[in-house]
């Protein structure tokens, strides 16, 4: 775009929105349209060079003017010249005048654009619920947010709440933790995707716009007649249009917000009479209502349609796998209807993900599963070198008569982490031993020290006895004023200093 045509090189930095700092004026080219020229003939020979802007009209009819693009055009030659004069319109026709331009001319992401750093990443995208706007914003933006806010409820039809993302999912309920930074705290939405209504409060349940192409590839998989066990059903995503595809659908959320809006739904969308809602963990669901519905459709001669398990909570949805090896031990009933399961996972690391999507399903169902495999599919990226992906195979419930020998490996694997610097049980008998047989050893070493100090008392003593033993008497030296060492004391203080 021409420079002239974007908001002035003042507004950078700016973190309070000031709508007035925008305002400039511009030289642009004009077409004087003579009254004897039809305008609306003229406006169809210009519409490839005319000047589009966010709230401005190039043509207005009460001037007779039709407001040119500067980029394509800079002199007369530059337009059409030949359809132009056969209108009556001549080389004296074209004019330039400048024009004023406002915060109101221009899309949002030049505003931001023109605002934020620009040495870095700007704001990259955003989804939109309904009448709420939800973002994710780098941590370089966050000074901007209010005013970023404030530039997409100027900008954005319908928006009336602008909220960002505070942190990652981590909560038990998978809902997101998040910031108003713009309007009203109004999170009752309604949308529709797919053809399906649904109707939920956004800052309670998991909801992600972006995944409205992988509903309908799982629901294009589905044909009428067919079950569908939906793990994490949420909202109804999976659940609602399948049933309004004429499938049978047992669904199951943790949450209780999700479940009440799941259930909502289904009476929005008249499929109440095909779809048992349960609010339960997702493992109690897989040992209870899954088994127990399962083996009634298996009894079930008149049920011939496919069985499908949509497992996406990609967070955790393989750990889950590993309940199902075993599931229909102790029952004689044959399986004949493999289910088909499409669980989700996240993959990190190498460029290919698909190898390591399929090392985690391995991973908790204790089996090699490639021959299996229906596929592994990307489904978007979430992070730098993290993908979300989809793995579909028939593996599941083909060994369900068999228990999982790695059923309690990672429990076992867990709970050897956290012991890991803890003494067995098997031990602590020897430690209290350890313990007695130092503490003897302390004795030893405070009795072979004391034995050793009497000894050397001893030694002394014997060497004070004996200069008290009569020597010759020596030839009388002259007398010195020199006094004599008192034996007799320096023994009774030994003595006294060896009773102690």
């Amino acid at each position: 775009m021409c420079a002239d045509l974007l908001p002035p090189a003042t507004v950078r930095g700016m973190t309070e929105l000031d709508r007035d700092a925008f305002t400039r004026t511009v030289r642009v080219p004009h077409l004087i349209v003579p009254e004897a020229t039809n305008l609306n003939s003229a406006a169809r020979a210009m519409k490839q060079y005319l000047l589009k802007m966010e709230r401005y009209k190039p043509i207005r009819s009460e001037e007779r003017k039709i407001t040119l693009h500067p980029i394509p055009v800079k002199q007369w030659e530059d337009l059409p010249v030949e359809p132009l004069k056969e209108l009556g319109i001549e080389k004296d026709c074209l004019v330039w005048e400048e024009i004023k331009l406002s915060y109101e001319n221009y899309k949002y992401d030049l505003i931001l654009k023109a605002v934020l750093p620009e040495d870095q990443e700007g704001l990259s995208a955003f989804s939109k619920i309904g009448h709420i706007i939800h973002l994710n914003l780098k941590n370089h933006l966050l000074p901007y947010r209010r005013l970023i806010g404030k530039v997409l409820m100027d900008k954005i039809a319908d928006c009336r709440t602008v909220v960002n993302k505070s942190n990652s999912i981590q909560n038990t309920y998978r809902n997101f933790e998040m910031e108003l930074i713009c309007g009203e705290p109004d999170y009752e939405v309604s949308i529709k995707e797919n053809g399906c209504a649904y109707k939920f409060d956004f800052s309670r349940v998991y909801w992600n716009p972006r995944l409205s192409t992988e509903h309908q590839k799982i629901t294009d998989m589905l044909q009428q007649g067919d079950l569908l066990y939906d793990l994490y059903a949420g909202v109804g995503p999976f659940t609602v249009p399948a049933a309004k595809k004429g499938c049978t659908v047992v669904a199951n959320d943790l949450n209780p917000d999700s479940y009440s809006a799941l259930v909502i739904n289904c009476g929005l969308n008249k499929v109440m009479r095909t779809v048992k809602c349960y609010n339960k963990d997702a493992v109690d669901f897989i040992k209870v209502e899954l088994r127990k519905d399962l083996l009634a459709k298996l009894a079930d001669a008149k049920f011939q349609g496919n069985i499908h398990i949509t497992m996406n909570l990609p967070a955790m949805a393989v750990e889950h796998l590993v309940h199902f090896p075993g599931l229909l031990s102790g029952e004689s009933i044959e399986l004949r209807i493999k289910p088909l399961v499409h669980v989700y996972c996240f993959a990190q690391g190498a460029d290919d993900k698909k190898p390591i999507a399929q090392q985690k399903v391995e991973q908790w169902l204790g089996v090699e599963v490639t021959a299996m495999l229906k596929e592994i599919t990307f489904v978007r990226n979430v992070a730098p070198n993290k993908d979300m992906m989809r793995v579909r195979n028939l593996s599941v419930l083909r060994m369900a008569k068999k228990a999982n020998k790695l059923k309690d490996q990672p429990k076992q694997l867990a709970k050897k982490a956290k012991n890991v610097f803890a003494v067995s049980q098997a031990k602590k008998g020897n430690l209290k031993k350890t313990k007695e047989v130092a503490a003897k050893l302390k004795k030893i070493n405070v009795q072979d020290k004391r034995e050793k100090v009497d000894a050397n008392f001893k030694t002394l003593h014997a060497q004070i006895v004996a200069k008290k033993t009569p020597k010759p008497t020596p030839r009388p030296l002259p007398a010195k004023n020199k006094t004599t060492p008192d034996t007799n004391k320096m023994e009774t203080d030994l003595n006294k200093l060896e009773m102690k």
